[in-house]
């Protein structure tokens, strides 16, 4: 079944580097990392390769969408792939809930586990070169060389790479739905929070310590 789904998604999808085949593996690879004995496999595969069916740009206003536009779209392979009803439903109910802006609240295991799995992929060494890709796409400045950790200013990830690091990214770990997901998310962090003392160092800005401690639950 995975093999059909690469394959269906390889054709289908639109993507970006930070939105691509190899994104979708990953996040099936962080998916079995939290699943359980309980999870559905099947739902969980399915949803971890076409939750991004429909991939909108950042900056695109119905951005909003996509998780749900994926969902519909999702159906009839899922279909063709001889999911139950109920399969199908649990599946789109995934896909739906797993976005940030669609801001749905995902109520079965396998929704949570794919919000987990698909947040993870923005941490740690991924999750660096992801949002350093997504930004040059976007044309944003990787930092502000007049105050680039936003000691007097307030943070703006519109323009600045590194300011969507405080803005989102570093929180990310509380906002994990698992304790699996949370763990691994805290580990990645970490690997995050060298990199940025390493990247204060060679533009001779200290970083405030406000940016090493976690950030509170949003």
């Amino acid at each position: 079944m995975r093999d059909r789904l690469r394959a269906v998604v390889a054709q289908r999808m639109i993507t970006d580097p930070a939105h691509d085949l190899a994104h979708l593996d990953r996040v099936w690879v962080n998916a079995r990392a939290i699943a359980d004995a309980q999870t559905d496999r099947t739902v969980l595969l399915a949803a971890c390769y076409l939750h991004d069916l429909v991939n909108l740009p950042k900056n695109d206003p119905d951005r909003h969408l996509a998780s749900r536009r994926s969902a519909e779209e999702s159906e009839p392979v899922l279909r063709e792939l001889g999911l139950s009803d109920a399969q199908i439903a649990a599946t789109r109910h995934a896909i739906e809930a797993h976005s940030f802006s669609a801001n749905i609240p995902p109520e079965t295991p396998e929704a949570r586990i794919l919000r987990d799995a698909d947040r993870l992929d923005a941490l740690g060494a991924i999750g660096i070169a992801r949002n350093f890709s997504v930004s040059g796409a976007l044309g944003r400045t990787l930092y502000d060389p007049a105050d680039p950790f936003a000691s007097h200013r307030p943070l703006d990830d519109l323009h600045y790479s590194i300011d969507h690091w405080k803005v989102k990214l570093l929180a990310l770990p509380n906002d994990m739905l698992t304790e699996a997901g949370r763990q691994i998310a805290q580990q990645r962090v970490r690997r995050m929070i060298r990199f940025l003392t390493e990247f204060a160092e060679e533009i001779g800005s200290p970083l405030p310590d406000s940016w090493t401690r976690p950030n509170p639950t949003r």
